[in-house]
C-alpha cells in the first residue's frame, strides 16, 4: 500500500516545464512498440494500417483528401495505395464527382482485414493503459483526442507519421 500512496504523491508533485515533453515522448514511444506488434504482417505496417482504416473509417472523397487527411505526401501516399491495391486491400476508382481524381475504396478483403487488425491493435491499446482504471484510461483518451484535435485546427498539416517516425 506504501507503493500506490508513492506513486499518487509523486502524480500530485507540480510538473516540470518539459516534462510534458518526456512524458508524451515515452507514451506514444511505448505505443509504437505496441501498434508495430499489432500490425505485424499488415501490407506497408503502421501506415498501411492508418491508410485503410481511414479509407474505411473517414470515407475521404478522393485520394487527394485521403493524403491531407492523414498528412502524406502525395508520392509516398502513392507508393502505400500501390502496395495495399497489390495486397488486395483497397482499389482505385474514378471519383464520380471528377472523373480525373480517384477514390480510394476498401474491398472485401480489405475490411476484413481491418476487423482482425483492430481486433490486434485494441488488445495492444489495452495493455499500454493497463497501468490505469478503466474510468482513467476513458478520460485520458477523450482528452487526448481533444488536444489532438486542437493541435490538428491550428497546424493542419501537422503529420502523425512523422512524428513517430523521429522518435528514434
Amino acid at each position: 500500500m506504501a507503493e500506490v500512496d508513492e506513486a499518487v504523491e509523486t502524480h500530485a508533485q507540480p510538473a516540470v516545464p518539459g516534462d510534458l515533453g518526456w512524458n508524451l515522448g515515452m507514451v506514444l514511444r511505448g505505443y509504437q512498440v505496441l501498434f508495430e506488434d499489432a500490425v505485424e504482417g499488415m501490407p506497408s505496417g503502421i501506415r498501411g494500417y492508418q491508410v485503410l482504416s481511414a479509407v474505411v473509417h473517414k470515407d475521404p472523397p478522393n485520394q487527394q483528401a485521403l493524403g491531407v487527411h492523414l498528412a502524406i505526401d502525395r508520392t509516398v501516399l502513392t507508393y502505400l495505395l500501390d502496395a495495399l491495391v497489390s495486397a488486395g486491400v483497397v482499389e482505385r476508382v474514378p471519383d464520380p464527382t471528377d472523373r480525373r481524381a480517384r477514390k480510394v475504396i476498401a474491398t472485401a478483403g480489405g475490411r476484413q482485414m481491418l476487423s482482425a487488425y483492430e481486433k490486434r491493435v485494441a488488445v495492444a491499446e489495452a495493455e499500454l493503459l493497463s497501468g490505469m482504471a478503466d474510468d482513467e484510461a476513458k478520460t485520458l483518451g477523450a482528452l487526448v483526442t481533444r488536444l489532438a484535435h486542437h493541435v490538428h485546427r491550428a497546424d493542419p498539416g501537422t503529420s502523425p507519421c512523422e512524428a513517430m517516425d523521429h522518435l528514434q
